[in-house]
């Protein structure tokens, strides 16, 4: 699926670039806590720079209501890119007009005044069809960066020709959230691998008690077809759980912490994969030529349920074959463990990795495709 790419753009030198950017990162009093977003597009801007292009960034900064609002400030990301890329201008956060999530025509045409190219380089963004994303490339030349380019030069070959074998390991809280990627990459994976709260449905589908773990009671017949169906489907078959009184992120309220099989007692909850499946599914891990991770194996922000993502984040790591981390909390997991740097490809999108991956497509692509320049 052919985009333009910067070098479709021509000869930029004194050109005005507008380039949409993902600078959506985490800030904490007044100060970024982690600026990979940032660092991630100076491949493209120093690209655009060093050719004698002008560029002004834009970008969106949380969920404002359409209205400015101090806590969604970029100032602290027009600070920090001032020292990464100076020269380079940060417009105001784009979702303090109600314009850009509307994909408004006129806030489209107020963005694009006095630029002469557009470059899209927030790939986590580019599933939403906002007028910053899908806008500009109406009027505008108009290409991929180098980050959205390298996204979908990893991510689709994955629907349609993966080194095998191809192991896909699934978690987070719903399977309802996940059903569109489930479907799409059962046709083409060899494996999938199911964790996460997600896994409690499935084990109902299977006639085991979850307790008061979470469980989607509409979901239990379509996982049943699933389990039923060709695909290989591995899913725990032991859990770390919590018991009666215990609160999730705080150890001092009490409830016990054990592991169980693969049937949870009334009134507990399971927070975690066990050991004896996070080892065999590190075994599973180890054989593929292909690894896809979406979705943390528990609630990993809590140390007592964070050993089963731990392990599997720490068998990703060290695979022998392709590695990819499909953005999101699993990405925040392999931060938070380590072992990001020996992954193969990182997504900068969670949501935008799930859609590119069920649809084959996205708004922010389909744009650019249409581009006077494409």
């Amino acid at each position: 699926m052919s985009v333009p790419t910067l070098e479709d753009l021509g000869d930029v030198s004194g050109r005005r670039v507008l380039l949409r950017a993902d600078f959506n990162v985490p800030i904490a009093d007044g100060e970024i806590v982690d600026d990979f977003r940032i660092r991630a597009a100076l491949p493209t801007i120093e690209w655009l720079t060093e050719r004698g292009a002008t560029v002004t960034a834009c970008t969106h900064l949380g969920r404002p209501k359409g209205a400015p609002d101090p806590k969604y400030s970029v100032e602290p990301v027009r600070r920090r890119l001032a020292e990464l890329a100076p020269g380079v201008e940060l417009l105001d956060n784009l979702r303090f007009d109600p314009g850009e999530t509307a994909n408004d025509p006129a806030f489209v045409q107020r963005l694009i005044d006095g630029q002469d190219l557009y470059v899209n380089d927030a790939f986590g963004a580019s599933h939403r069809a906002h007028a910053s994303i899908v806008g500009p490339p109406q009027f505008l030349p108009s290409a991929a960066g180098r980050l959205l380019q390298r996204e979908v030069e990893v991510l689709l070959p994955l629907r349609t020709d993966p080194k095998r074998p191809f192991v896909v390991i699934l978690g987070g809280s719903k399977v309802s959230d996940k059903l569109g990627v489930i479907d799409a990459l059962s046709k083409v994976a060899d494996a999938l691998i199911i964790g996460g709260g997600m896994c409690f449905t499935f084990l109902a589908a299977q006639g085991h008690s979850v307790g008061a773990s979470l469980l989607e009671q509409d979901q239990i017949e379509t996982c049943r077809r699933l389990l039923d169906s060709d695909v290989v489907i591995h899913i725990p078959h032991d859990i770390t759980v919590l018991g009666p009184g215990g609160k999730i992120g705080d150890p001092s309220a009490g409830g016990e912490v054990r592991q169980v099989g693969a049937d949870v007692p009334d009134g507990w909850m399971g927070l975690d994969i066990g050991p004896g499946t996070a080892a065999e599914f590190s075994d599973i891990i180890a054989e593929a030529r292909t690894v896809l991770w979406n979705g943390p194996m528990g609630v990993f922000e809590d140390p007592r349920f964070a050993a089963g993502t731990r392990v599997v984040a720490e068998a990703l790591a060290d695979a022998r074959g392709f590695t990819v981390i499909g953005g999101g909390d699993s990405a925040a997991a392999a931060d938070q463990f380590g072992v990001a740097d020996r992954i193969d490809h990182v997504s900068t999108g969670g949501g935008a990795s799930l859609e590119l991956l069920e649809n084959g497509d996205l708004p922010g692509l389909e744009a650019l495709r249409g581009a006077p320049n494409a």
